[in-house]
């Protein structure tokens, strides 16, 4: 049986159109099995780098005081993170597909444990930044003491994929070095000061066992029967437990001691050493910011109110004499070793054949004029101090700034 040529010529273009379509479709399914395992197997990119916003610094005092709150302090300037950004260190990659799973690991440091976490990430192909969960040797931070240098090891993997191990040497600062602020560099390229001096708040510590001496002694002068704080009514009284203390850390023999410098270099990350608690009482040593946390920490402690205030290069302490906090004063701490009381009369040696200042007396003077000048450079700064423009500041250490800023401990 003969067929027509041109039924024949049908009959093969035919043929050969539908094996081509066999062959693309077949070619497409290829491709397409091809591109969901790449694009479901693989990372989008096998790099990781270790990353911070603090130049490679850790500060002990920030991770102290903001252990059990939910502040942040040291805000991501990347929207598309994970994880919780108080533990400054980070891993910065680039997801795979969608909801991808990054399994990190920190090896063990005299600073924190060994710790591991997972965490996942939502969109497919996008650069995260990942914070780590850290176990952190809290007790370590709060005796260190002395800059060191420690290493951060970190092993990563995503889903299931390893992408191998990096290490990144940073400095763990002196639980004494307060981060005062940071400069933030913002995807786009753009740098903002980020101001960080809440965590003065930190080195207030109400609850140091030393305090109980101070009022004992305090007590011991009989300018005051008993600390009642707002409870012995009038601001006149309040003025009177506050001069009980000071007359103590005078009688103490506290002296200024301008120490306020650290070995931290950087044009990132900004600091100030600040004496704890039991540094400045072991040493009777007090520049004006550690005489301010001081006596700021007792104030709180007979449930006063106190006031950190600060101005470029300065820095004093107020208190309400009232408990509607109305009735605002401030006191210059750093008088407080302006006069060395041995000098005077003691109370229980002065006769009538004496003459002279007592101890009392001139204590109660620099008491006033403490007053008198503290007021007179708040009210010429108010404006700036209230308004908390860079370089001043105005915290009240509330229950508000205890939610917070928790104090270190030390």
């Amino acid at each position: 049986m003969k067929f027509p040529a041109e039924h024949i010529k049908q009959w093969l273009n035919a043929n050969i159109n539908h094996r081509i379509r066999l062959y693309a479709g077949a070619a497409l399914a290829f491709a397409a099995v091809i591109t969901v395992v790449y694009y479901c197997r693989q990372p989008a990119s096998p790099e990781f780098t270790i990353t911070d916003q603090l130049d490679g610094n850790i500060f002990p005092s920030a991770i102290l005081s903001l252990a059990t709150t939910d502040e942040q302090v040291i805000k991501p300037v990347d929207s598309l993170y994970v994880g919780n950004p108080k533990s400054c260190i980070a891993v910065r990659l680039k997801s795979g597909r969608p909801n991808s799973v990054v399994r990190i690991e920190l090896e063990g440091t005299p600073f924190y444990a060994r710790s591991v976490s997972e965490f996942v990430l939502p969109e497919a192909r996008t650069e995260y930044t990942v914070y780590p969960d850290i176990q952190w040797n809290y007790e370590a931070l709060r005796h260190n003491v002395q800059a060191e240098p420690v290493s951060v090891v970190a092993t990563v993997e995503m889903n299931g994929v390893a992408l191998g191990q990096r290490m990144r040497t940073y400095s763990v600062r002196s639980v004494n070095e307060c981060l005062l602020g940071y400069n933030a560099v913002y995807p786009d390229g753009k740098r903002k000061f980020v101001s960080t001096r809440l965590l003065f708040a930190a080195y207030v510590n109400e609850e140091n066992p030393l305090i109980d001496q101070v009022l004992r002694e305090a007590l011991n002068t009989r300018i005051v029967r008993r600390f009642l704080g707002y409870q012995s009514g009038t601001p006149a009284s309040v003025d009177k437990q506050v001069y009980a203390l000071w007359h103590v850390l005078q009688k103490r023999n506290f002296k200024y001691s301008s120490i306020s410098n650290s070995s931290l270099s950087s044009n990132v990350v900004y600091s100030q050493r600040v004496r704890t608690f039991d540094d400045a009482f072991s040493t009777s040593q007090i520049n004006c910011v550690d005489g301010s946390v001081l006596f700021a920490s007792l104030l709180r402690a007979v449930n006063i109110t106190p006031v950190l205030v600060q101005m470029p290069g300065h820095m004093f302490v107020g208190y309400y004499r009232d408990k509607e906090h109305k009735d605002l004063t401030f006191l210059e701490t750093t008088m407080i070793g302006d006069v060395y009381l041995d000098d005077y009369f003691p109370e229980e040696r002065l006769d009538s054949t004496m003459r002279g200042r007592t101890q009392s007396e001139m204590s109660k003077l620099t008491f006033e004029k403490s007053k008198e000048y503290a007021n007179r450079e708040y009210r010429k700064y108010e404006k700036d101090i209230r308004a908390n423009k860079q370089g001043f500041m105005f915290v009240e250490i509330s229950k508000a700034v205890r939610a917070k800023i928790q104090p270190i401990g030390c």
